[in-house]
C-alpha cells in the first residue's frame, strides 16, 4: 500500500511538472514560416502565473500567463527573411530554429487539394527530382474531427522543406502554386494543408458561420449531444452485418500456381464487369491471365501498372501477392521483385471485390508492365470468376450511420480553429464534388465559407482564391442538365464577392478520374490569381473570358466578355464549341459561333427563330473546350437562364410579383393557357373543381400539367356559391352555399384535397374561395382549414405589400374582357407601387362567360417573361410560402 501511494505521489508530482513546462502548439516549431510585414503572435501554455520570456532578434518580449494557463506574446512585423531563431523561457527553454518570414497560405477543401506529389510522380519526374527549395515548406494537418467545440491545437505536425524526398508529401497542386510564387518573388512561402478527401462544405464552416442557416445550427446542436452520437456506435455496419459468405477463390486459392482453372470465361481489361454480362453484382471478381515473359526481364525489377480499380484489388504473380489498395482512386502501381518472374509463361491473377456501383477495370488508364525501357501490354482478353457474391442488407430499425468528418463544422473545430491564431496571406480552396448532387444549397453554403474564415481572421477582404470543378465522367453530346455545371456556377457566383477568384479547369480534367492528374496547371492559375489579387499586379490577366451583357437582334444573340487579355481565341482555331441557344421554352440546342472583333461571340441556330438564352459548357465533361483568351485561360461555364433569388427580401429582391391563377378546371386551360405558359417556363395555380367535366375527362393531363410545375389549387368538390346574395339566381340550388352546414363545406373540401393527391402526389397547397364567398352559417369556414392550407384566395380587386397581406384572404383581379396593354398596365402599378397582383382567370379564348382573348393573355405573358429580372412570378403556393416566410424569419 505503501508502494502505490509513493507511485501515485510521483505521477501527481510529473504531472504539475509537465504543466508547469511552457508548451508551443504544433505549429510554432522548428522550419515554420511566419507572415511578413504584420504583427505576430507567438503562443502558447504553460502555468497560471508563469513568466514566459521570448528572445528574440536580440529584444526579449514578456508575458505572464493568466490563470487560463494559455499566454501570447506580440512580435513586430518582420521583413521576408529565412534562418532566424527564438528562444522561449519559463520554467523550462525552448529554442525554435530555422524560422522563416514569408507568405503563408492555407490550403483546404477535399481530395484534389490534399492529393500528394507522390500521386502524380510519374507525370511529373522533373519536378520531383529538381525540388530543392528549402524556403517552400509545408504543414500538413491530419484528419481529425470535433463535434462540441474548437480545438486549440493539432496532436502531431511539423513544417518540411521542398526536397525530392519529403515534397512527395506535398499537396500537388500546393506545390505547384507555392514554387510559382517562390520564384516570382524568392519570399518564402508556407502552406498549410488542411483538407479532407470526400467532405462537404458544410463540415468547414464553424458554428457562427451558419447563423443565417438555421436548420444546420439545429444539426449542430444535435451532435454535442452525446447519448445521441453515441447511439450510432450500436447501429450494425457493413462487414459485420453482411452474411459470412466465404469467399470461394480464397477457399480452393485461385491465386496459386498449382491451382487448375474450370469454369473461366472470358472478360476485357480495362472495362467493368456490370457491362460484361455480370449484372448488378456486388461482390468478388478474380481475373486470371498467362503472359510470356521474355529471358532478358528476368532477374529484373518490373514496374506493373494496372490503372485505376473499382473498388479494392490484391495482385498475385506467381502465386506470390506483390500488394494491395483498399479502395477505387489511387492509381494502381506495383513492383515486382527481381526474383519472381520467370522466362516463359507467368501467372496474373487479381483479387476485386466491389460493393457497389459498377467494378472492375477504369477505362483510359495505363496497363502495362515495364523493365529497362522495355513494356507488355496488358490491356486485352483475361478470364474471371465470381469468387463471392455480396448479397442485400436489410438495415430494417436501423437509420443512416454518422460519419463524423462530413458533420456541419466538424472539421472547422478539429482542423481550422488551431490555426486561426497565425496571420495568412491568403485561402486556397479546392471542394464541391461532394456537394455535387445537391448543388443548390451551395448558393449560400459557398460565400457562408468565405464570410466566415474571413471574420475569424478578422480580415474582410483576406484573398480567398477557389478552383472550380474540372471536367468529369461521361461525355453528354446533347444539351442537358447537369449538377456540376450548377455546382460551378454557385462558385463563380460566391466569388463574385471582393478580393476574391475562381481558377477554371474544365479543360485539366479526366473523364474517368475525380481526381485529374495535371495539378501543374491549376497550381499555376491559382498563382496568377494571387499575383493579381494578393501580390498588387492588378494588370495581370488571371482569368479566363467572363460574360459580361448579351444583345439579342436578327435572330442572334451576341455576348460581351470581359477578361479577354488581348482577344478571344479559339485554342484550335475552330468554331467555339459547347455554346446552346434556347426561346423562352428554355428547350437548347446546339449554337453555331462566331468571334467577333476583341471580345464578343455571336451565337445563333437556325432552328431557334427567337432566341432568348445562352448556355456555354453547361454539361459535366465539356471535353474538348476551345474558348479561350490570349492569355491562355480559358472561359467560366455560364448560362443566361438561370437567377439569383434572394429568399430574405420581399418578392425574393424583386420589385414585385404576380401569380397567375385560373378558375373550374376548363378544357381551354388544358389547350391554351398551359402550352403557352410551359413555352415561357412560367407556372400558374389551376384552381380544381373536382365535379367539373373539365378535370373529369381529363385527368392525366393535369397530372402532366402538375408534373410541369403548376399548382392544382382546391375550389372544393362541387364550386357551392351563395344564392342568397344579389345577382346569384344561376345558382344550382344544389350547390347553395347558404343551405351548406359547416361540416358539409369542410368535408368537400377536404375531399377535394384527397382527391388532388391522388393526382399530383402533393399535400400543400392553396385554397380558392368560389365566388368569393367566405362563410358557412354565418361563420368564416376557413378558421377550420387552416391546417390543410397554406393560403386562400379571395376575390376582391386589390395589391397589396407583404405585410399587408392576410395568407387566407389574398385579393386578386377578376378579369373580364380586358386587353392586353391594359392587363400590363396593372402589371406596371404593381411594379411602380412593390406589390403582389394576382390574376384571377376563368375563360382563355372562350368556354366561359368571363373571358380573357388569346391575344391579351399572351400579350400579359410576354410581358412578365421580358420583365421577370424585375418580377417574381410564382404559383399561389409558392407566393403564399414566400410571405408566410418573410412573416415568420
Amino acid at each position: 500500500m505503501r508502494t502505490l501511494k509513493l507511485a501515485a505521489g510521483w505521477l501527481l508530482l510529473s504531472h504539475a511538472l509537465c504543466v508547469a513546462q511552457i508548451r508551443l502548439p504544433r505549429l510554432i516549431s522548428d522550419g515554420m514560416v511566419l507572415q511578413r510585414d504584420q504583427p505576430i503572435k507567438i503562443w502558447g501554455w504553460a502555468s497560471p502565473k508563469e513568466k514566459v520570456e521570448l528572445i528574440f532578434n536580440k529584444k526579449t518580449f514578456k508575458t505572464t500567463t493568466p490563470e487560463s494557463g494559455k499566454w501570447e506574446i506580440q512580435l513586430p512585423a518582420q521583413i521576408a527573411a529565412t534562418g532566424a531563431e527564438m528562444i522561449l523561457k519559463g520554467k523550462n527553454e525552448i529554442k525554435l530554429k530555422n524560422i522563416a518570414f514569408g507568405d503563408v497560405w492555407l490550403c483546404s477543401g477535399q481530395s484534389n487539394m490534399v492529393l500528394p506529389m507522390e500521386r502524380v510522380k510519374e507525370k511529373y519526374p522533373d519536378d520531383i527530382a529538381n525540388a530543392d527549395y528549402p524556403d517552400i515548406r509545408n504543414f500538413f494537418v491530419q484528419t481529425l474531427t470535433e463535434l462540441n467545440a474548437p480545438k486549440d491545437d493539432f496532436p502531431q505536425g511539423e513544417w518540411k522543406a521542398a526536397n525530392p524526398k519529403d515534397v512527395l508529401g506535398f499537396g500537388a497542386i500546393t506545390f505547384f502554386f507555392a514554387r510559382d510564387l517562390y520564384e516570382k518573388y524568392k519570399v518564402p512561402i508556407g502552406i498549410i494543408n488542411s483538407s479532407v478527401g470526400g467532405t462537404p462544405i458544410e463540415a468547414w464552416i464553424s458554428e457562427e458561420g451558419f447563423k443565417r442557416l438555421p436548420d444546420i445550427q439545429k444539426i449542430i446542436q444535435k451532435n454535442k449531444d452525446t447519448v445521441y452520437v453515441n447511439s450510432f456506435n450500436r447501429r450494425p455496419n457493413l462487414s459485420q452485418s453482411r452474411p459470412q459468405v466465404q469467399d470461394l477463390g480464397q477457399i480452393e486459392h485461385w491465386e496459386s500456381v498449382d491451382y487448375q482453372p474450370k469454369g473461366w470465361r472470358n472478360i476485357n481489361i480495362p472495362g467493368f464487369w456490370e457491362d460484361q454480362g455480370l449484372k448488378d453484382l456486388n461482390g468478388v471478381v478474380w481475373y486470371r491471365r498467362e503472359i510470356e515473359i521474355p529471358q532478358n526481364w528476368v532477374n529484373q525489377s518490373v514496374k506493373l501498372y494496372m490503372g485505376r480499380i473499382v473498388d479494392a484489388d490484391e495482385m498475385y504473380v506467381n502465386g506470390k501477392k506483390i500488394g494491395n489498395v483498399t479502395y477505387q482512386y489511387p492509381p494502381r502501381r506495383y513492383e515486382i521483385p527481381a526474383n519472381l518472374l520467370k522466362a516463359g509463361k507467368n501467372t496474373f491473377v487479381i483479387r476485386v471485390t466491389n460493393t457497389a456501383g459498377k467494378g472492375g477495370f477504369v477505362p483510359d488508364k495505363p496497363y502495362f508492365m515495364t523493365t529497362g525501357g522495355q513494356e507488355i501490354d496488358l490491356k486485352g482478353t483475361w478470364q474471371y470468376k465470381v469468387g463471392e457474391v455480396y448479397q442485400p442488407i436489410n438495415f430494417a430499425g436501423f437509420g443512416g450511420g454518422l460519419v463524423r468528418q462530413n458533420q456541419p463544422n466538424a472539421l472547422y473545430n478539429a482542423m481550422i480553429a488551431p490555426i486561426l491564431p497565425l496571420k495568412i496571406k491568403g485561402i486556397l480552396w479546392y471542394q464541391g464534388e461532394t456537394n455535387a448532387n445537391n448543388p443548390e444549397p451551395y448558393d449560400a453554403l459557398m460565400p457562408a465559407l468565405v464570410n466566415d474564415w474571413r471574420k475569424l481572421w478578422g480580415n474582410a477582404t483576406l484573398p480567398f482564391l477557389g478552383v472550380q470543378l474540372a471536367n468529369f465522367q461521361e461525355v453528354n453530346y446533347t444539351p442537358t442538365e447537369s449538377n456540376w455545371a450548377r455546382l460551378r456556377e454557385a462558385q463563380n457566383k460566391a466569388l463574385a464577392l471582393p478580393n476574391t477568384a475562381v481558377t477554371v479547369t474544365i479543360d485539366v480534367g479526366e473523364w474517368n478520374d475525380i481526381h485529374p492528374l495535371n495539378k501543374q496547371d491549376i497550381g499555376k492559375r491559382l498563382a496568377l490569381s494571387a499575383r493579381n489579387l494578393a501580390y498588387g499586379e492588378t494588370d495581370l490577366v488571371h482569368s479566363g473570358p467572363t460574360l459580361t451583357s448579351q444583345s439579342i437582334e436578327n435572330e442572334k444573340i451576341t455576348l460581351t466578355f470581359n477578361n479577354v487579355a488581348e482577344g478571344i481565341t479559339s485554342k484550335d482555331a475552330e468554331a467555339l464549341r459547347w455554346f446552346s441557344v434556347a426561346d423562352y421554352d428554355k428547350k437548347f440546342v446546339w449554337a453555331k459561333t462566331r468571334i467577333v472583333g476583341k471580345d464578343k461571340v455571336e451565337v445563333w441556330s437556325e432552328s431557334i427563330k427567337t432566341p432568348k438564352y445562352v448556355r456555354y459548357a453547361w454539361q459535366d465533361n465539356p471535353e474538348g473546350v476551345n474558348f479561350y483568351n490570349s492569355a491562355n485561360l480559358p472561359a467560366s461555364p455560364f448560362r443566361t437562364d438561370g437567377e439569383t433569388l434572394d429568399e430574405t427580401k420581399p418578392w425574393k429582391g424583386k420589385k414585385c410579383a404576380v401569380a397567375l391563377t385560373y378558375d373550374d378546371a376548363l378544357n381551354v386551360h388544358l389547350n391554351y393557357a398551359i402550352p403557352l405558359l410551359d413555352s415561357l417556363s412560367i407556372k400558374g395555380t389551376f384552381y380544381i373543381a373536382g365535379s367539373f367535366e373539365g378535370f373529369k375527362n381529363r385527368m392525366r393531363e393535369w397530372k402532366r400539367a402538375a408534373d410541369r410545375g403548376h399548382e392544382l389549387g382546391n375550389h372544393t368538390l362541387f364550386h357551392p356559391c351563395d344564392a342568397s346574395l344579389p345577382g346569384r339566381s344561376w345558382v344550382n340550388p344544389e350547390n347553395d352555399l347558404s343551405k351548406y352546414s359547416l361540416k358539409r363545406i369542410t368535408d368537400e373540401i377536404r375531399l377535394t384535397n384527397t382527391l388532388l393527391e391522388s393526382i399530383d402526389g402533393k399535400k400543400n397547397r392553396t385554397f380558392a374561395f368560389t365566388c368569393g364567398d367566405t362563410k358557412v352559417e354565418g361563420v368564416e369556414f376557413m378558421n377550420d382549414l387552416k391546417k390543410d392550407f397554406t393560403g386562400a384566395r379571395a376575390v376582391r380587386a386589390a395589391m397589396h405589400k407583404p405585410n399587408e397581406i392576410d395568407l387566407y384572404s389574398f385579393d386578386s383581379y377578376m378579369i373580364n374582357g380586358e386587353t392586353g396593354e391594359q392587363l400590363i398596365q396593372l402589371v406596371k402599378k404593381a411594379q411602380s407601387e412593390g406589390k403582389l397582383l394576382i390574376f384571377l382567370f376563368h375563360g382563355v379564348g372562350g368556354e366561359h362567360s368571363l373571358n380573357v382573348s388569346l391575344e391579351a393573355h399572351r400579350q400579359l405573358l410576354r410581358y412578365l417573361k421580358d420583365n421577370e429580372k424585375d418580377i417574381y412570378i410564382d404559383t399561389m403556393l409558392g407566393v403564399a410560402e414566400h410571405i408566410k416566410a418573410l412573416k415568420n424569419p
